[in-house]
């Protein structure tokens, strides 16, 4: 294995052809989320380059029908429902009287905002998981859909839907879960360098508090060949056994959402394509280098650099800045323009 078949086979593994919003998410098995609209949110920058006609909010509008369930994994984001059931349960501890109270309400009806509790429930603030305040209900509300006892129907104005839960069931063993689910993070970050795989199997702790042994239970995937490794120029890596995708990387330029499959990892960027991106939304201005919302820039098999996009009235503005010079030639500059007109029309509300 060299540097450049890991990214031929990084690029391919990641990046089908176009096909439903369904499908592509059962496919990705897990789609992170982000609120920052800049131009669009991570999670319609990821469909986009995967879901054939893609518009930015089509998530939002279609989730209530197609039987997904936002939840978290090594992230937050959507998954299908068969991620989901590895996620879950995660706790059997009763509730407390002032949760009961709270999913009872909710389970009343079809679904619930939370500013519909507060009539019963008042607008008391407790602390957040940033350490800032939110409504008490809020933080109720999201205890009960970590437990799996609520899900999220859906999204009003970014705010999120309440409504009972699918009925758990835990038909699979706790070992069983655990390799799935490693199988599953293995597949989604491939090939990952396993100092990777074992910080996002850490986060797991909190995706999955009852399931126990997680080093050793990665030992036993590779010692047993579930999990196939190589080592390149020092760097362990490791993905799930079959054959490995060889498709030829078309010469086509993609700009990235910052927490695509083939960005997420800084550490194998770094290595894989010899520079550091930098996601630097929480940057003070004064120190970015690339820019409040950079996306990273692909072209062929290589990433050469990022775009500041900005939406105007009448289409988009695109800023560029590359790693180590850009590149020459007709077919790069098509190929740019391109993907100029692609991302304008994926911003452009559907009719």
């Amino acid at each position: 294995m060299t540097i450049k078949g890991l990214r031929r086979q990084a690029i391919a593994g990641t990046f089908f052809a176009p096909t439903t919003l369904q499908l592509a998410i059962e496919r990705l098995g897990f789609v992170q989320c982000d609120p920052i609209r800049a131009p669009a949110r991570a999670q319609d920058l990821i469909l986009r380059q995967r879901v054939k006609g893609y518009r930015a909010g089509d998530l939002e509008r279609e989730y209530p029908k197609l039987g997904l369930e936002e939840d978290y994994i090594y992230a937050y984001g959507v998954v299908p429902e068969r991620t989901w059931r590895l996620l879950h349960p995660r706790k059997k501890t009763r509730l407390t009287k002032a949760e009961e109270r709270v999913r009872e309400l909710v389970c009343a009806q079809a679904k619930m905002h939370p500013r519909e509790l507060e009539p019963h429930l008042g607008r008391k603030r407790a602390v957040n998981a940033w350490g800032s305040y939110s409504k008490a209900t809020t933080r109720t509300l999201e205890r009960l859909h970590y437990r799996g006892v609520l899900r999220v129907a859906g999204r009003e104005k970014g705010i999120r839907l309440y409504q009972a839960a699918r009925q758990q069931c835990e038909p699979i063993t706790s070992e069983e879960r655990q390799r799935q689910l490693i199988l599953l993070v293995a597949n989604i970050l491939s090939p990952v360098p396993e100092r990777t795989l074992r910080t996002a199997l850490r986060f797991l702790s909190h995706s999955t508090p009852m399931l126990k042994n997680r080093p050793q239970a990665l030992k036993k995937l590779i010692d047993c060949g579930d999990l196939t490794a190589a080592e390149v120029d020092g760097v362990k890596y490791l993905w799930p056994t079959g054959e490995l995708p060889d498709d030829d990387v078309p010469a086509t330029v993609r700009f990235l959402a910052p927490f695509d499959p083939l960005v997420w990892d800084r550490y194998r960027f770094e290595h894989l394509w010899g520079w550091a991106y930098r996601f630097e939304a929480y940057t003070p201005p004064e120190k970015r280098k690339m820019g409040y919302y950079a996306l990273p820039m692909l072209w062929g098999e290589k990433l050469i650099g990022w775009v500041n996009v900005s939406r105007l009235d009448e289409g988009v503005k695109v800023e560029a800045g590359f790693s180590n010079g850009k590149p020459s030639g007709r077919a790069f500059r098509d190929a740019y323009e391109h993907e100029v007109e692609r991302m304008a029309q994926f911003l452009t509300p559907s009719d």
